[in-house]
């Protein structure tokens, strides 16, 4: 199993019709490839888990660099694992700027209004998976 996490930003601030529209697309075709995984939305910026096989995570990695919906494209953290963090989901997703009551989730840190694409999170995958993690308990 292969896990690949990115942080890039939006060309412009995606509508909620817009992120329907993304998430439906993906996750169509995430369940074709048998890609799993979550992602977070967050003025304007997105950061995304994607796990798999590595040839499908590799080929949706590529066909996510190729969007031109989106730019700069940070690649936080990409490894091997035993096992899928997010196994039922084809794509669980959190739109951080409609969900203000974060701050009362379980888990809860500062970081949560740490921009996506912060370098705080490239240089630190553990952050990275921590805040996967407290909405992946509250999902």
């Amino acid at each position: 199993m292969y896990s690949l996490t990115y942080a890039s930003s939006a060309v412009q601030p995606f509508t909620p019709a817009e992120l329907q529209n993304l998430l439906q697309v993906s996750r169509r075709n995430n369940e074709l490839c048998d890609v799993t995984g979550m992602l977070l939305y967050k003025d304007g910026n997105f950061m995304q888990v994607l796990e798999g096989e590595r040839a499908a995570v590799t080929a949706v990695q590529q066909k996510i660099a190729t969007d031109p919906r989106h730019r700069g494209i940070i690649v936080l953290l990409s490894r091997d694992t035993p096992e899928r963090q997010f196994p039922s989901w084809s794509m669980a997703f959190r739109d951080l700027d409609r969900h203000s009551g974060s701050r009362t989730l379980a888990g809860y840190d500062e970081f949560l209004n740490t921009p996506l694409n912060d370098g705080r999170f490239a240089r630190d995958s553990s952050a990275c998976q921590r805040l996967l993690s407290i909405f992946k308990r509250d999902m």
